[in-house]
């Protein structure tokens, strides 16, 4: 069998931080920590679309990855080859999970049947390579935003047979992803926003939108596919608006619509800081409402107003990040997607796998930093003595619902002074910094 990565071995551990070379300096997949290894803690996946598909091109300029299978002219043909080349990634990697969208996997067609035709033959190739290798699919989803039909949107489109088109698109991706034993399915609503007012029936788009999830509920029902619906927010790009704009607008809408129940969010840390937050911040909103599913691990580029999807090498974000996913009790159906391209700049193909590498040390040290800060309860014990007045007295009358606008007046009305403590928001971070450096 052909070699997709000739000359690039098995990523192994290190214990020589400063040994050069391609290996783990974090990452030891067995390694227990809080009582889990860390390859289960971390669920790292492959996107798909970014390491094996892209050509790494950027809005100036043409792509200009180097990959073993550029030769290859025929789509499916290619396709293949890219299947090979994914599941020899990701064995050389020592990642176990992947995620794609249908157009990732297999070109589009003239037409929607032709292109199911293609799907079927590369999802039959697919999983082939996952029952020889182990290697899981974490989720998966649909293309709905780079097919000119899509131009106005999808789901929330005027034209009602691109809505109908994109049902088709979606019912066909579940199936697959269904069949691959997916975990979970993502819904990115990439051009599901507006460009103006004018002429937008913001209203009508919204209900649309909500109908189609509906369907997609019904539908998995039917087919008895039980992985988990995912919403992934993102602001401003492409479209000037998306109704997903972040996780606190996108869980208006789930409740809004009743979908709350069947849909949790996949978080972008890329997303997230073009929103106006910090990663830490939509985790935060996410999982103290119980909607915390999945994370696409990347970082963007904070002189930059795009989507730059960089690998995670901040140790900040990597940190608290891990902080949260752990407080919520870790993934169940989620994990740490690497929805990330290396730099137009790194071309080669070693490139994509220092590039994997550095975002799972720096998510495999955030683990151990996070750990230690919940088992020594420094951020809880912080917590418990700042908020320490809702546990006694007025407070707990506040706290338990037995105060009123009268009993508060009553109880204030005559205190000449109030006393406030100080956040300590500087000794805090200097502490975050501590177990940064010290995590081991």
């Amino acid at each position: 069998m052909m070699e997709y990565f000739p000359g690039v071995e098995k990523v192994a551990y290190t214990d020589d931080p400063m040994r050069e070379g391609l290996f783990f300096r974090h990452y030891s997949p067995d390694r227990i920590v809080g009582g889990k290894k860390m390859k289960d803690h971390l669920r790292f996946s492959m996107a798909y679309w970014h390491t094996i598909s892209s050509g790494i091109g950027d809005m100036f300029g043409a792509g200009t990855a180097i990959r073993s299978w550029d030769s290859v002219s025929d789509p499916m043909a290619l396709a293949e080859a890219r299947a090979y080349g994914a599941f020899e990634f990701l064995d050389k990697i020592g990642m176990d999970y992947f995620c794609f969208h249908d157009r990732d996997i297999a070109p589009e067609g003239d037409t929607l049947a032709e292109s199911n035709k293609n799907l079927d033959k590369i999802v039959k190739l697919i999983k082939k390579l996952m029952n020889d290798s182990g290697k899981k699919l974490l989720w998966g989803t649909a293309s709905l935003f780079t097919n000119p039909r899509y131009v106005h949107g999808a789901a929330t489109s005027p034209n009602a047979e691109v809505f109908a088109y994109a049902a088709g698109q979606v019912k066909k991706a579940m199936e697959i992803t269904h069949e691959l034993g997916g975990d979970g399915y993502v819904f990115w609503g990439g051009r599901e926003g507006y460009e103006t007012l004018l002429n937008t029936d913001m209203k009508r788009e919204q209900d649309n939108l909500a109908r189609f999830l509906h369907m997609a509920v019904d539908y998995a029902k039917e087919i008895g596919f039980t992985g988990q619906f995912l919403i992934e927010p993102k602001p401003k790009e492409p479209t000037k608006h998306q109704y997903d704009f972040d996780v606190a607008s996108g869980i208006a809408f789930l409740k809004t619509y009743g979908l709350d129940e069947h849909f949790k969010f996949n978080v972008e840390a890329n997303h997230a800081t073009l929103a106006g937050h910090t990663f830490q911040h939509d985790l935060r909103v996410a999982r103290i409402n119980g909607l915390l599913g999945s994370v696409d691990a990347n970082q963007g580029d904070m002189l930059l107003g795009w989507d730059t999807d960089q690998f995670p090498t901040n140790l900040y974000d990597t940190t608290l990040a891990m902080y949260e996913i752990l407080k919520m009790g870790g993934f169940t159906k989620g994990g740490l997607n690497f929805d990330a391209k290396v730099r137009r700049a790194s071309f080669m193909p070693e490139d994509l796998f220092y590039a994997h590498a550095a975002g799972m040390d720096a998510f495999a040290q955030g683990l151990v930093a996070a750990d230690a800060i919940i088992r020594d309860n420094f951020l809880d014990d912080i917590l418990e003595k700042r908020y320490s007045s809702y546990e006694t007295g007025i407070g707990k009358e506040i706290t338990e619902g037995r105060a009123d606008f009268k009993s508060l007046e009553a109880y204030i009305l005559n205190r000449e002074e109030i006393e406030n403590e100080s956040g300590r928001q500087e000794y805090i971070e200097s502490m975050l910094n501590e177990y940064i450096w010290r995590a081991k």
